[in-house]
């Protein structure tokens, strides 16, 4: 199973929406490199969300229900879309203040290509970030 982080522009997708719906696509990925990692989730795979701009925090946990796929039907067909399902709110917002902080997570892709919106989380950060979102 693998672990991921997606990020979004609450103004323009927030968690709370995620949760009212449930379920959504995922899509709109146009940077090569992350539109390179979202081919490569698997339903089933864990992912935080975080929210960028002016909070720039990771907020909660999704589920992805769908292998990733492209439609060719579509302006872009290179783009490649996957559905998640909310899982959980985060008992306590997880800051970028507070990644740049931490050791352990200092030198991940999140804090060291701020403009990657899908990016692996290892299993050692994503306990970190578990821990902190408990710690208040």
């Amino acid at each position: 199973m693998g672990r991921w982080l997606f990020k979004e522009e609450p103004e323009h997708y927030s968690f709370a929406q995620l949760q009212r719906e449930g379920r959504t696509v995922w899509d709109g990925v146009r940077n090569a490199l992350a539109r390179k990692n979202l081919s490569q989730v698997r339903k089933g795979d864990r992912v935080f969300f975080y929210h960028t701009g002016k909070e720039k925090a990771i907020v909660g946990e999704m589920r992805v229900v769908s292998d990733p796929w492209t439609d060719v039907q579509e302006d872009d067909p290179k783009e490649v879309r996957v559905e998640v399902e909310a899982v959980r709110l985060l008992p306590r917002p997880v800051s970028l203040a507070q990644i740049k902080e931490d050791p352990l997570l200092v030198d991940w892709d999140l804090v060291r290509l701020p403009r990657l919106s899908v990016l692996p989380v290892s299993e050692e950060q994503w306990q970190r970030i578990e821990e902190l979102s408990k710690q208040g």
